[in-house]
């Protein structure tokens, strides 16, 4: 995947955002990347567009900005000029996608139909936007459509909100959503940064869906972790089951045969995307430890351990 879109992958949404005073462009992109989204689809429908994206790729670095709305030669032009890091369209213009990829730029135009799909797929294209998402069927659609476009990847944007998105993001072909409910106009023009970056942490949260899924107990032997699973299953009602490293009191236990990480074990974090959750942990400092990687037939993670130890128990996260 091109190292661009990976990032997109990783942050899982891009706030698109129509700004008509560029002069507010920059605390806008500090208030997101503070609330844990440091990407931005800036569209062209608004005059300011244009300054706003030279803004922020001048004075905040760390924010992914892209071009939204881009339906011209002379707008895409301008937009790679201004430090767009990715092109995006509403519909599917072969002609413009054409122009972009020779100018370089990473293209994601919209798509509504398979036969749109399709042809962006013999432009090379790995991932499309899906426009407007919610009225053209939603990820009900794309999960219809995933059978015979295995390879290709999707951006759903237009009715994407605070409730539906985890939804949308469950499904493994869709490489991030776009959405505007934390960036409303009014919020913007009334300078109202904190309520921004608050709705973007809550957004993050909302796409994560931390949640416990069982502690680990280390045990020295396999007759201890036995008698311990049997306990926790007769007093809790917990389905037993014996596993080759450990035995396990479903869905709330798990008897190691042998200590492992963690003084006294561990504590398993579920979530809705391994990768997702160690990429906004490392936006605060936590350090996940790639060894203990684990992944699936597909390559996606699903479980990696994080450095250190709290309260004497290792933790690791563990895809739901």
């Amino acid at each position: 995947m091109h190292p661009v879109l990976k990032q997109i992958s990783d942050i899982g949404i891009v706030p698109v955002i129509a700004i008509d005073d560029a002069e507010k462009a920059v605390p806008l992109a500090k208030a997101l990347v503070a609330g844990g989204l440091p990407v931005a689809e800036i569209t062209f429908r608004t005059a300011a567009g244009e300054a706003a994206i030279r803004a922020i790729s001048r004075e905040v670095p760390e924010m992914l900005v892209g071009a939204g709305t881009v339906l011209t030669h002379d707008q895409l032009d301008r937009a790679l000029d201004a430090g767009a890091r990715f092109i995006v369209s509403p519909g599917f213009n072969p002609d413009m996608v054409r122009y972009g990829l020779s100018k370089g730029a990473l293209m994601v135009p919209g798509t509504a139909t398979p036969g749109e799909m399709e042809q962006a797929m013999a432009l090379g294209l790995e991932v499309v936007k899906f426009f407007p998402a919610e009225q053209n069927g939603g990820v009900a659609k794309l999960k219809a459509l995933a059978g015979p476009y295995k390879t290709l990847k999707w951006m759903p944007t237009g009715g994407v909100n605070a409730k539906n998105l985890a939804d949308y993001l469950a499904f493994d072909q869709i490489v991030a959503c776009g959405g505007t409910w934390m960036v409303k106009k009014d919020l913007i023009q009334q300078e109202n940064w904190a309520e921004i970056t608050r709705l973007s942490r809550e957004a993050v949260r909302a796409m994560l869906g931390f949640s416990l899924d069982h502690v680990g107990i280390n045990c020295g032997s396999e007759a201890e972790a036995d008698r311990l699973a049997r306990t926790l299953c007769d007093m809790f009602g917990f389905a037993y089951q014996m596993g080759n490293s450990s035995v396990q009191a479903l869905h709330a236990v798990e008897c190691t045969k042998t200590p492992g990480r963690g003084t006294h074990g561990h504590i398993a974090i579920a979530t809705s995307n391994v990768d997702r959750a160690v990429y906004h942990l490392g936006l605060y400092g936590v350090r996940c430890l790639p060894e203990t990687c684990k992944t699936d037939a597909k390559g996606n993670t699903k479980a990696i351990y994080i450095d250190g130890e709290f309260g004497g128990f290792a933790i690791h996260l563990v895809r739901r």
